[in-house]
């Protein structure tokens, strides 16, 4: 199968375009900002040969594209998000979870639309392929300080104003004057304490 790049608006992922091919698809998708990789490497074969760049490199280079990352150790090594959050910073990446019904079980059976998933050691397999995750997006967010290095508010920023930025949600991701009053009160190690949508206490 001849390899492509998925664009849809301004959305790309899975692909193992060459490096011309991206660019010019890359370029053309910045006309439609604001522009989004998801799921950052995975189903990227040869994603930083140096002869056959491909995707990733032209995303790590282009400073008007937002990258999506699974920080669970598992979709991308910790090495691998200190290496992206190093170079596409706290303005550049938005975490994300790939989570499934399985998302902060333990071990165990789930379902996966209509397909039962296998979960071990936070692990999500289906016939021994990852499908999925157990990933919550308070623990991607302690993950990307762990992995990435980084400190509180850089880390917030990728799972609040980024994501909602992406997604054309003003009302979304800040605290401010006019903005939906979504809260979420963590603890000092970064717990989810409290959950409030739109004002209303939802979770304590």
């Amino acid at each position: 199968m001849p390899s492509k790049l998925f664009l849809k608006r301004s959305s790309a992922g899975f692909a193992s375009a060459s490096g011309i091919r991206t660019r010019t698809s890359v370029a053309r998708a910045t006309q439609l900002p604001p522009v989004r990789v998801t799921q950052l490497t995975l189903s990227m074969p040869c994603v930083l040969d140096h002869r056959r760049p491909g995707l990733l490199a032209e995303i790590l280079t282009n400073e008007n594209v937002t990258a999506d990352v699974i920080a669970d150790g598992i979709h991308v090594d910790p090495t691998m998000v200190q290496l992206l959050f190093k170079i596409k910073g706290a303005e550049k990446l938005v975490l994300i979870t790939d989570a499934i019904s399985a998302a902060g079980m333990p071990d165990g059976t789930y379902a996966l639309g209509s397909l039962e998933v296998e979960v071990k050691d936070r692990r999500c397999t289906l016939n021994g392929t990852l499908a999925g995750s157990t990933l919550t997006l308070d623990a991607a967010r302690r993950n990307l300080m762990q992995f990435g290095h980084c400190d509180l508010q850089q880390s917030l920023r990728t799972a609040t104003l980024n994501p909602a930025r992406v997604a054309g949600a003003p009302k979304k991701g800040a605290l401010e004057p006019g903005a939906d009053a979504d809260l979420v009160v963590l603890s000092p190690d970064g717990q989810v304490v409290t959950t409030v949508i739109k004002g209303t206490v939802v979770q304590q």
